[in-house]
């Protein structure tokens, strides 16, 4: 009779690095769970991999991420009784101007406030770790004592015994054929049986667009991903290198980022990773498929691509060129369109869950098991995830922009994320009907979740170029018209193009009672509009969404582009039989007109009353004879409407509103306009990283009634909460502060900056920031890490640097 499992909890598909974390994880959770590998345990990306530990990351949540990793495989081999090869060599990481620096020390502030050690090196200190390295074209250098290397197949095989002990089953040779629904469940098949479980995990690494296809019937999508080839070589030993050893030990691992790769020792040998600009996409075209089974396989050598790298490395490391080239891997690493992986629920499916499309599934496996069992087994995650979440990508990820990023990303591996900057691969997914009008009036665009807005209007003669935003600081050719598009909102009217607003309308019986139901605020009464806030069971806060009502059973409610499919999920994963969740994103265009005068230039263009008060929305009526609606509320924190119309219509009310002598504004001055105010963006300001007391949004809870996260959030007011949203004015230099900066009060770390920017109207730089709650009085003085430097600060009274009593949008 066999043993094989047909019942489980949680099965989880694919058997390498991460996915035996995610086994390792669920099991230790108390939950019943099965693994099931095709072939042998780390068959796919995880045998071939290199195996570097790094923390380094400028995204905090991918530097959690990453951190709770090396602290797991530090105790893992005690733990489970395995040996693993886990050498901590330290690292250095190289950098040749004064951007690199500013990168590194932004990601020592954070990694410093994690409770990591990470260090800035001087360049004169660098020959006393890595004797063999040229440094006279260097700038500086970021040191970190915990980085290093690991044995993937014993990492992975570890996690496996863990997973084991904890009572995990692992089925090797055993490959999942399809799924299906049957009773809410899903019935997982492969070629020994049927396994019926609750939830399923798609962990098949460079097979999980194909383990994707099978929840395309329930609700998926293709799984957004092109698998890639990394190549690196071994040398053979190096007698310098081998003597040196002897006495000193292991090198640390060097990486130098500008030129694009890694070099680390093997045993007496080097190891040289690049990642090449003239990179290669595989399995995307007829004459390359995807084999049905790539285990424990190479691609052919293809040293010619890495040439440079290999004479800029040995320039660097002379040592390099002592010794031939022993070994050439050349195997598939998949790519998602940001180069961070899918980790999170299933978009669209329900009781499914991702983890795959690891790019550095060696260093991120422990993290990513966390992250995926807190999903599958709380329902939430201790961080806010939001970086890595499936749901980030929508509909706009087709094959071919996957392929074209896929490739921009690998050969940008290292490259800086300069906040004026966007990447030029794959543009126009998603182009509004004004599209041309704005092109016309000279606007750069940036993408929201695939949709084409406008960041900032240039005039005749701006440098445009991708190579002038190839910077920290706020100067630039957007500074002065960014200024002048702020000034004209501030003294006259000024009109925004918010191409892609995430529009979901929730109907049938009861359909406001269910919505009232999953947010802590009150719903507004017909005829008004309202912000509404949606916690989880922790009074963390999910979303921020605008809310309509239409009646009982028709609620309208209006998210950020990018949360499209994130909140979307959030109302259809609840709701009761009867209430149906529909998308009208791609119906309706909005433009918000905004300034003094916006009631002059709206006047005789419409005939909506324009003197119904703030948070108002009249839905029937005209501007410039085309049907719209008309909300009150504005973004910039000025007298100001959003008009709502149908796409076509888009272009008729543009022209008559700018005729009129409203001046075109972009994203960029929108984004200084609202930190003046005060306002918080999604998955900045607001994240499941706070609460909503944290966040300073107590005004917008209703304690009257009940809601996800009441108690949680009862306690915290009872007791007081830990930190709090403030707005800060910062005597910064030529940068404004960026998303996590440290805060300081004397030698303390006090909080993080959560956005910063710019503020025209009030002459400073500005920030919202979550700071220790003793320190949040207005007047309190702390200071600002930016890139290294720290900069006085001054906490500001609620309600925003700008308008703080609201007698402007009020007018």
């Amino acid at each position: 009779m066999s043993d094989f499992p047909t019942q489980a909890r949680v099965v989880i598909i694919g058997g390498g690095a991460v996915g035996a974390s995610c086994a390792y994880h669920i099991a230790k959770a108390g939950w019943e769970v099965v693994l099931l590998e095709k072939n042998e345990l780390t068959a796919g990306s995880t045998w071939h991999a290199a195996g570097n530990c790094p923390n380094f990351s400028t995204s905090w949540a991918v530097m959690n991420m990453q951190r709770y990793s090396l602290e797991l495989y530090r105790r893992l081999s005690d733990e489970v009784d395995y040996p693993m090869n886990y050498h901590v060599t330290g690292s250095i990481r190289l950098g040749h101007g004064k951007e690199r620096v500013m990168e590194f020390e932004r990601a020592c502030s954070m990694g410093n406030y994690q409770g990591l050690s990470l260090e800035m090196m001087q360049v004169s200190d660098l020959k006393d770790r890595y004797p063999f390295m040229e440094t006279h074209d260097l700038a500086g250098a970021l040191y970190d004592p915990d980085d290093g290397d690991i044995d993937p197949a014993q990492l992975t095989q570890a996690l496996a015994r863990g997973a084991r002990q904890a009572g995990a089953r692992i089925e090797r040779f055993c490959p999942a054929t399809g799924v299906s629904r049957k009773d809410d469940q899903w019935v997982v098949h492969t070629d020994k049986g049927d396994i019926t479980c609750e939830k399923v995990v798609n962990a098949a690494g460079y097979y999980a667009q194909r383990v994707g296809e099978w929840f395309k019937p329930y609700g998926g999508r293709s799984v957004p991903m092109t698998v890639m080839s990394h190549q690196y070589f071994l040398t053979e030993p190096v007698a310098e290198l081998e003597a040196w050893s002897q006495e000193n030990g292991k090198l640390p691992l060097l990486r130098d980022v500008d030129s694009s790769y890694y070099l680390r020792q093997e045993k007496f040998g080097l190891n040289l990773g690049p990642y090449e600009r003239n990179c290669k996409a595989h399995w995307v075209t007829p004459d390359d498929p995807m084999p049905e089974d790539f285990s424990f396989q190479l691609y052919p050598d293809d040293l010619e691509r890495l040439e440079w790298y290999i004479e800029d490395a040995m320039a660097r490391v002379p040592l390099l060129g002592q010794s031939g080239v022993g070994r050439v891997i050349n195997g598939p690493i998949p790519y998602t369109p940001d180069g961070l992986p899918l980790i999170g629920p299933m978009p669209g499916v329900p009781e499914a869950y991702e983890a795959c499309v690891f790019t550095f599934g060696i260093t991120q496996a422990g993290g990513a098991g966390k992250v995926l069992a807190e999903w599958v087994t709380e329902g939430q995650t201790e961080w806010d995830m939001w970086a890595v979440d499936p749901r980030r990508f929508t509909d706009y990820t087709d094959s071919a922009y996957c392929q074209a990023k896929a490739i921009e990303v690998y050969g940008h591996e290292y490259a800086m994320h300069f906040p004026h900057h966007r990447w030029p691969a794959a543009p126009d997914r998603k182009l509004s009907p004004l599209h041309g009008r704005l092109q016309a009036a000279g606007a750069v665009f940036g993408d929201y979740n695939g949709w084409e807005r406008a960041n900032w209007f240039a005039k005749p003669g701006d440098d445009t170029s991708e190579e002038a935003t190839h910077t920290w600081a706020r100067s630039g050719p957007w500074a002065p018209r960014v200024q002048e598009e702020c000034e004209a909102v501030r003294d006259h009217c000024g009109i925004l193009a918010i191409s892609g607003f995430t529009r979901l309308k929730v109907e049938g019986p009861g359909a406001r009672d269910y919505v009232d139901s999953l947010t802590a605020s009150r719903l507004p009464g017909e005829g008004r509009v309202g912000l509404c806030y949606f916690p989880d069971g922790r009074g963390r806060i999910l979303t921020e969404m605008t809310a309509m009502v239409h009646g009982p059973d028709d609620v309208g409610l209006i998210t950020a582009a990018v949360a499209q499919w994130h909140d979307a999920e959030l109302l259809w994963r609840q709701a009761p039989e009867g209430i149906t969740v529909t998308d009208h994103s791609d119906a309706v265009e909005c433009l918000l007109v905004t300034g003094p005068k916006a009631r002059e230039i709206l006047g005789p263009l419409t005939d909506h009353d324009l003197t119904k008060p703030w948070l108002s929305a009249s839905f029937e009526g005209q501007v410039a004879g085309r049907p719209c609606a008309l909300l009150r509320v504005s973004f910039a924190g000025e007298l100001g409407w959003e008009i709502h119309c149908a796409t076509e219509d888009a272009p008729a009310i543009w022209d008559a509103v700018t005729e009129a002598g409203a001046k075109p504004f972009g994203m960029f001055a929108l984004n200084a306009l609202r930190l003046e105010k005060g306002y918080r963006a999604w998955k900045g300001d607001l994240s499941t990283d706070y609460t909503l007391l944290e966040g300073g949004l107590d005004r917008f809870i209703d304690w009257s009634k009940e809601f996800p996260g009441k108690a949680a959030l009862s306690a915290e007011k009872q007791q007081g909460s830990v930190k709090g949203c403030v707005s800060l004015q910062i005597d910064a230099g030529e940068c404004d502060a960026p998303y996590m900066a440290t805060l300081w009060k004397g030698d303390e770390v006090v909080g993080e900056v959560t956005s910063g920017d710019w503020g025209h109207r009030v002459g400073g730089s500005i920030a919202l920031a979550m700071l220790r709650s003793d320190l949040t009085a207005p007047g309190s003085e702390i200071e600002v890490d930016i890139f290294g430097t720290r900069c006085p600060a001054r906490v500001h009274p609620v309600g925003g640097l700008w308008d703080p009593r609201n007698e402007r949008i009020r007018a």
